[in-house]
């Protein structure tokens, strides 16, 4: 079987991520729900469907590593998904607008066939400024909303809105990069040395 990392999510900021650090992977995305339960909490929110996900990937690949992840952002307890219209970008940016949100991503790792697994779940406070209504009409009709939890990109045009973070910055872009390489290197999955990092067989 090739020795390539399979990433279990369709997301462009996830793959761009690794793309930086030089991995070989092959995206192949999980068609798990992304439902909530009632109750849950959000750190048990993203780490059971990060699980979920690499898992259903996982299984039709056993003697592969597999990487999944889920984020959510958080605000006054409530989760905001992903907008689908102008309207909702501009309600989710009044909600934020002034305020601390955080951001959770649970990631997973995974190999079926040497019966290994673990998950972890990063947590990063992000406060915005305050916007005007002009600021985000206009951030709304960028159209950059519509596809990120929380309704902006930090790595984006939505950078201009983002006044402090504390914790990890990659978190809030989708993937923990800190955390997940140590998991990684912790299971054996990843070795690293002057010629770069490699995934183990």
């Amino acid at each position: 079987m090739e020795n390539r990392l399979i990433l279990a999510s369709k997301s462009p900021r996830r793959l761009e991520l690794l793309e930086k650090i030089g991995l070989d992977f092959d995206v192949i995305p999980s068609t798990v729900e992304e439902d909530s339960i009632a109750g849950e909490s959000p750190d048990g929110h993203v780490l059971r469907l990060a699980e979920a996900k690499a898992l259903d990937v996982a299984e039709r690949y056993p003697e592969r590593w597999v990487v999944a992840a889920d984020t959510i952002v958080c605000v006054d307890d409530s989760v905001l998904g992903k907008p689908k219209t102008r309207e909702e970008a501009i309600e989710m940016l009044t909600r934020l607008s002034g305020r601390d949100h955080h951001v959770f991503t649970g990631f997973s790792v995974n190999h079926v066939a040497k019966k290994v697994r673990d998950r972890q779940a990063v947590k990063t406070a992000v406060k915005v400024k305050p916007l005007t209504k002009p600021e985000m009409e206009w951030y709304a009709g960028t159209g950059e909303p519509f596809d990120k939890a929380g309704g902006y990109a930090i790595q984006g045009i939505g950078a201009f809105m983002i006044e402090s973070i504390r914790g990890s910055y990659t978190n809030v872009v989708g993937l923990p990069m800190c955390e997940l390489i140590q998991m990684m290197t912790c299971l054996g999955a990843l070795s690293i040395s002057e010629c770069g990092m490699r995934i183990a067989e």
